[in-house]
């Protein structure tokens, strides 16, 4: 196959549609020899702030010489973005020999009368056989829906199990309460493996606990509230906290967001965790070096500047809060453009009750998926609150549009999903090539 031909052939298992459960992975990850249990493996869960957690423990442990996977979802502007080994993304040579290995095995499950693997197991699998045949340290592993059920949950004994937050989101899968979704995330916890936890809500936090304690698993907290703040610049954030014991003064961070400092002391815990465990050692210098290195594209990424623009797939309440909160903050009394496109089967209203306390000035577009929702109504929904909106169904229309405006604007931030994001990051990184 060609790389389109494969990406075509992944793509195709979208007909099968989005399922939690583990009796395909088990039957499909079994013909490969189940290749997941060969690697150590640090499982990350949680509705938010997951993606950011992950890019800081790659970059610490990289940057102390561990040879180390990422897999994260969705991608944004290629789909190699999804598999990572030691800073480079999965050639495309790759990509195609391992789909083909993992569609033979399909195959074998089809003529054995079993039930199709989603687009989401597939990738799973072909990033686990990927893995597998490097020689890595740690896969920094992100749950893509829940925990219990989805298809990274293959690992039968992690390094650690980190779940990062818990808040509303894909309720149709995971529940119609914070506890339910806890109990959802709370799947990926394994007898005896430690699990770090970074929960606010105190009934989500205490049903994790519970099932931790009933698994065997020590739980430590990522005391977010503990840290003092030293320096706030246009880049970053400087603080002091202590994890386990282990002061670290100074440590500083160039994900913007107040939350990203809550993420960041997440990923330290886990670090002194397995520090603790004598799985890792980490060079003090080096661990600061990793911690200001990592970067999260498409979340609060600032993609250039005068004016600032700022590209953030806040898809859910809580994460556009976070932005909300995040702009506020490091954006106060400037002018600011909002660029929003949604998916059809998310919170529309309670995301723009978030964004319609950002700005006054809006532009509705649609996100590159075939759930997006209709520019026209969601510039509707946008007017009734008082805002001023005008539609452009085209994200290529809207970046033309961005150029003209630039000095009528302090800020232009684009939100709303991941899908518009990616979109947006490629055609304005083609042009500025």
């Amino acid at each position: 196959m060609t790389y389109q031909e494969t990406l075509d052939r992944i793509h195709s298992f979208q007909k099968y549609g989005s399922r939690l459960g583990l009796e395909r992975m088990t039957n499909l990850m079994g013909l490969l020899g189940n290749p997941q249990e060969t690697m150590r493996v640090i499982h990350v869960a949680g509705t938010n702030g997951k993606g950011s957690v992950c890019r800081y423990l790659y970059s610490v442990l990289q940057e102390n010489g561990y040879k180390t996977g990422l897999y994260t979802s969705p991608y944004l502007e290629r789909f190699t973005e999804r598999m990572e080994y030691n800073g480079s993304e999965i050639s495309q040579e790759d990509l195609i020999r391992y789909t083909e290995l993992v569609l033979k095995n399909v195959d074998l499950m089809l003529a054995a009368g079993q039930e199709s693997p989603t687009e989401f197991e597939l990738i799973t699998a072909i990033a686990f056989l990927y893995f597998s045949e490097k020689d890595i340290d740690y896969l920094i592993l992100e749950v893509g829906l829940g925990g219990a059920g989805d298809s990274t949950n293959m690992v039968s004994k992690p390094a650690a199990s980190v779940i990062t937050s818990i808040s509303f989101d894909h309720m149709e899968y995971l529940g119609d309460t914070l506890e339910k979704i806890a109990i959802e995330k709370a799947g990926i916890i394994k007898p005896g493996v430690p699990v770090i936890l970074n929960v606010e809500d105190k009934k989500a936090a205490a049903v994790i606990r519970e099932i931790a304690t009933t698994a065997g698993s020590r739980v430590y907290e990522a005391p977010a509230s503990t840290f003092q703040l030293r320096e706030v610049t246009a880049d970053g954030y400087t603080f002091d906290t202590e994890i386990e014991g282990k002061e670290y003064r100074n440590l500083a961070i160039s994900m913007i967001g107040f939350h990203q400092i809550s993420n960041a002391i997440c990923a330290l815990t886990v670090l002194e965790v397995l520090k603790k465990d004598k799985s890792i050692r980490l060079d003090q210098d080096k661990l600061y070096s990793g911690f200001h290195k990592a970067r999260q594209a498409g979340r609060l990424e600032i993609l250039r500047k005068e004016p600032y623009l700022i590209l953030d797939g806040a898809h859910n309440e809580a994460g556009a809060e976070a932005l909300r909160i995040a702009l506020k903050e490091r954006f106060p009394n400037c002018r600011i453009l909002m660029i929003v496109g949604m998916l059809t089967d998310k919170k529309i209203d309670k995301l723009l009750d978030q964004f319609s306390l950002i700005t006054d000035d809006f532009i509705a577009t649609e996100p590159d998926n075939p759930r997006k929702h209709s520019a026209t109504d969601l510039c509707d929904r946008i007017l009734s609150r008082g805002k001023k909106c005008s539609a452009m169904e085209n994200p290529e229309d809207v970046c033309r549009y961005i150029n003209t405006v630039t000095l009528a604007y302090d800020v232009i931030v684009i939100a709303g999903s991941l899908y518009l994001v990616g979109k947006v990051r490629g055609i304005l990184n083609y042009e500025k090539e």
